[in-house]
């Protein structure tokens, strides 16, 4: 059995209103923007499972649009990311997709590049924010 800490129980600073469908999913899009390279003029987030089910209603789509954007979960900033998206002219789509046998809050992102390069990471957001990235490029 996992030995919990108090803030994994209470859960994170965050916008919410869900540490696993708002902060886990900034968290899973933060990170995939850091561990890719900059310069992307396009994202899509390839949803699967409850995300794919309920990304509207609990503003998935917006947490996910603000940590490709580089906001952390406490940022105001998160319910206005459709706005600074196209501000900055990043364009970006969400589409359901079945990505086989991971977290049922999985997304896949997928960064596109001017030059045609793409990279794209595959997270899972497992509950109180928490998440795991389970695959970078295919690996």
């Amino acid at each position: 059995m996992k030995d919990y800490r108090v803030f994994d129980i209470i859960g994170p600073v965050m916008i919410g209103p869900s540490s696993s469908h708002t902060a886990g999913a900034c968290r899973i899009a933060r990170t995939a923007r850091n561990i890719s390279d900059q310069g992307f003029t396009e994202v899509e987030f390839q949803l699967h499972g409850s995300f794919a089910e309920t990304y509207k209603g609990h503003g998935t789509d917006k947490a996910l649009l603000a940590g490709a954007l580089g906001f952390d979960t406490d940022d105001t900033r998160i319910r206005n990311s459709f706005d600074i998206a196209d501000e900055q002219g990043l364009k970006y789509s969400f589409v359901r997709h079945d990505l086989g046998k991971v977290h049922p809050n999985s997304v896949k992102v997928i960064f596109k590049y001017p030059n045609g390069n793409q990279s794209a990471i595959v997270g899972s957001s497992i509950g109180g924010g928490n998440i795991v990235i389970v695959e970078i490029d295919g690996i």
